[in-house]
């Protein structure tokens, strides 16, 4: 059936009642429902509860929705934006996950299966949402602001999934709750649908929601603004901004702010915060089939090693060059905006964990210990981290181990999930957060002229990270990591806004370049990097730059190269095109460059 070329058709949450137990769902779907009953407010809820399950993009026993490994379609992108953007190796050893490989290096075509794995996953959500569509439209006497509510989330839903394959792909097909015929082109540009989705949820889903992880109308208003900025419609996106920044709140309904704590955005206590303006929910422990509701997409990108607590699996290691970018002026305590790799952190590279070594006494941004493991820091509350003896492979992928989606060991028991071979935790997924608001209308600002609101948003952003409250800090005893922290700094931190005035001294071209330096360190390993360079339109630059660097460091990006005009966005999957394929011509077309 051609329905099934695309996305499959499903009326149901078809994952398992346990797989469907997210923090944003009201109670789970308990078997099959009977038509009556999904032609009730109850029934959509249902079936919109099966359209946020697909958020994470996982079936359930370690799999995707496209039949791959649950990391090939992780909600937070960390192969397509994280590693393909810089901000990480592969990480593990040479021939671990291969198809990573050729995505990092921007050699993969379209026969690489972890493409067709996010495609489907995508289009299963897109599936759930059109089908909850249209049992909307058959609810009688549906009273007019439920109907809304339902309706513009799942209209916000189904544009997100659009948006990822939009920025993934760039040529996909459209199909909403009228489409009969789904073996459609993708030749049209969707930006439109897309827009129009999250305008109707900004208009008419309410400020706050019954459950905090689902969508209300300032998430709503964000992710309308990031459409606009990806336009580069300035204008239109300034003024959605200015209305999210002055009034948006959660869909618990806490006014919209910066946590205190950096890393309180990756901390299972601190889930859903003041910060967290949309995420995808985690869960663990909930399924005892495995670790499928618990960030199963982030599953390889623990420590490995005997001696490391979670045994698998050394993936996602943050790079040398990405390290490199949280070095400080010790002066100014600003970024080395232009010749940062020309201050290089000192590393254990090549040291064995029984080697003596002292980590690096020259100032650095506090956020790089929330966002890169390295030896002699605590890793959290899990002991300094050893070096190498976490790390598999340093000449391969390097010296550092990831930590936004790593748990504490204080709360393992309830928030770490080793009900499968490798580790999974409660920590939500963040697809939009504050910082990434005011950093992404800082953007708008600049391009509307007004360089002084753009460096007061940056300087929001940077004056929380220079709080000493928000750094990490020594143990009171290394020999009990549990036992608390004192109040000495873990290393020589130093980071300071921009002086008043400094981005209208420098001029247009010099306030964008702060701007998207600091997109890079503050939502570092966060799948956002890669996007954000091709919408900038400097992504040949910047990775060609980064592989020469980083290759001289490890082993495992060299012989990489981008090229400008093709691998802005990843092949269509050829497994589609053929699927798509009337009386031997493909519907679908191949994207420029592949073949």
């Amino acid at each position: 059936m051609k329905a099934k070329k695309y996305f499959t058709l499903t009326l149901l949450c078809v994952l398992s009642l346990a797989a469907c137990k997210k923090s944003y769902l009201e109670k789970p779907i308990t078997g099959a429902l009977e038509p009556q009953f999904l032609e009730t407010v109850d029934g959509a809820n249902e079936l919109l509860v099966g359209a946020y399950a697909a958020l994470d993009g996982q079936q359930g026993g370690d799999a995707s929705f496209g039949g791959g490994g649950s990391w090939e379609a992780s909600p937070d992108n960390w192969i397509y934006g994280g590693v393909a953007g810089g901000d990480a190796n592969k990480g593990s050893v040479a021939g671990d996950q291969t198809p990573i490989e050729g995505i990092m290096k921007y050699i993969s075509d379209a026969s690489n299966g972890f493409f067709d794995s996010k495609w489907r996953a995508d289009y299963e959500g897109i599936s759930r949402t059109n089908n909850t569509l249209k049992d909307i439209a058959k609810i009688p006497d549906l009273a007019d602001d439920v109907k809304k509510n339902l309706t513009g989330q799942a209209k916000f839903l189904r544009a997100h999934y659009y948006f990822d394959l939009k920025k993934m792909f760039n040529n996909v097909p459209y199909l909403d709750e009228t489409t009969t015929n789904v073996n459609l082109p993708n030749n049209t540009d969707i930006w439109p649908k897309i827009e129009a989705d999250f305008q109707y949820a900004y208009a008419n889903l309410p400020n706050t929601q019954t459950a905090a992880g689902r969508a209300n109308k300032w998430a709503a208003g964000a992710y309308l603004a990031k459409t606009y900025l990806y336009e580069h419609k300035y204008a239109e996106a300034k003024a959605v901004f200015d209305a999210v920044i002055a009034q948006g709140v959660t869909a618990n309904g806490k006014k919209y702010a910066l946590n205190l704590h950096f890393h309180d955005n990756f901390n299972t206590s601190t889930n859903n915060s003041a910060e967290s303006v949309f995420a995808v929910q985690a869960a663990a422990n909930s399924d005892p089939a495995g670790p499928s509701n618990a960030n199963d997409g982030d599953m390889l990108n623990f420590p490995y090693g005997n001696s490391s607590p979670f045994s698998c699996c050394g993936f996602y290691q943050p790079s040398i060059d990405l390290a490199n970018h949280f070095r400080t002026n010790p002066a100014t305590g600003l970024p080395y905006l232009d010749d940062y790799n020309s201050h290089a952190l000192k590393t254990d590279m090549n040291l064995s964990s029984a080697a003596d070594f002292t980590p690096d006494a020259g100032t650095i941004d506090p956020r790089l210990d929330w966002t890169a493991g390295r030896r002699g820091i605590p890793y959290l509350d899990w002991g300094l981290h050893p070096g190498s003896d976490w790390i598999r492979d340093q000449s391969y992928a390097g010296p550092y181990s990831p930590i936004k989606n790593v748990y504490g060991q204080a709360e393992q028991s309830v928030n770490g999930d080793n009900s499968s071979w490798a580790p999974g935790s409660g920590i939500n997924v963040n697809i939009i957060r504050f910082a990434d608001v005011l950093l992404m209308a800082a953007e708008a600002e600049v391009q509307a002229g007004t360089l002084d609101k753009a460096e007061q948003y940056v300087n929001m952003v940077r004056n929380r990270a220079a709080n000493p409250v928000g750094w990490v800090h020594k143990y009171t005893d290394d020999g009990d990591p549990t036992g608390g922290f004192s109040e000495e700094p873990a290393a020589n931190y130093k980071v300071s806004p921009y002086p008043a005035g400094n981005f209208a001294g420098g001029g247009k071209d010099y306030a964008l370049k702060a701007i998207y330096f600091e997109r890079k360190i503050e939502l570092a390993m966060e799948g956002h990097r890669f996007f954000d360079l091709v919408r900038w339109g400097i992504a040949d630059t910047e990775l060609n730059a980064y592989i020469t660097f980083q290759g001289t460091q490890t082993n495992d990006v060299r012989g990489g190269k981008f090229l400008k005009g093709k691998n802005e966005y990843f092949p269509i999957p050829q497994r589609e095109i053929d699927l798509s394929a009337t009386s031997g011509t493909a519907v679908l077309k191949q994207n420029p460059g592949y073949h």
